[in-house]
């Protein structure tokens, strides 16, 4: 397997965890706080995110979808209001994070349609060709290998369905690019430090998000772990960008 240089990004250095068991440790520490940070740091935004990279799935009406690094379930939950499919499961290597969007499932009375389990995108635990669909949303710069993740993906994809990732990315506007330099290494980790307790998180979300690979880059990643069809949008003058391949 390639290794790549996001790959050895982690939260903590000093740790003798590996990257795996780094990013549960942290995502369990600031699950609490992590819905509110997300809606304060994006300004709002990354929901019409979740919901344009959604749109990518009309097209095939899927059926059973699996979201990986599920976290408290924000996507499965649009997922199923805006696509109605019978069924969706949402894998995520934290407790925590799992726990909260049980409860978030439970009071929109959807516990029929969405399940939530403890997986991890390298290992998971269907059987090939299972799902019509399998999205991503700010998940897969957390993988310890990314092309590890992207061939379980692809063989637990049925033959036509199809892949939906959302990641961070770094806009190409020159004069934007500076205030989002400065906005990532300055304000996200000290927001963290004073609402999640936890500047660590957040400094290494700019970190992984930095290392990266993005664009042509990591599209053609996908098309040599075997995706077809591969293509991606970029989002809010580049500070996202929706990737997508096909099986």
């Amino acid at each position: 397997m390639t290794k790549f240089a996001h790959d050895d990004i982690v939260p903590d250095k000093a740790s003798s965890l590996d990257k795996k068991e780094q990013v549960a440790t942290m995502f369990n520490d600031i699950a609490k706080r992590y819905d509110f940070l997300n809606c304060l740091l994006s300004a709002g935004i990354d929901k019409s995110w979740r919901k344009k990279a959604i749109a990518e799935l009309k097209d095939i009406q899927p059926k059973k979808i699996l979201d990986v690094a599920t976290g408290t379930a924000d996507v499965a939950l649009m997922t199923y209001k805006i696509l109605k499919p019978e069924k969706i499961i949402g894998i995520d290597i934290s407790d925590g994070m799992i726990a909260l969007g049980k409860e978030k499932i439970a009071k929109k009375g959807l516990t029929d349609f969405i399940e939530l389990q403890n997986g991890d995108s390298e290992k998971i635990n269907y059987t090939d060709n299972f799902f019509d669909a399998v999205t991503v949303a700010f998940g897969v710069r957390n993988f310890q290998n990314l092309e590890k993740g992207l061939s379980e993906m692809l063989r637990v994809l049925k033959p036509g369905g199809k892949l939906v990732i959302l990641e961070f990315s770094k806009p190409c506007n020159t004069m934007f690019k500076s205030f989002y330099k400065f906005y990532m290494k300055i304000i996200a980790p000290k927001a963290g430090r004073m609402f999640a307790k936890n500047k660590d998180a957040y400094k290494y979300l700019n970190d992984s998000v930095q290392a990266f690979p993005e664009r042509e880059q990591f599209t053609a990643i996908m098309k040599n772990a075997g995706y077809k069809n591969v293509y991606y949008k970029q989002l809010s003058l580049g500070i996202c960008c929706v990737y997508c391949g096909s099986k």
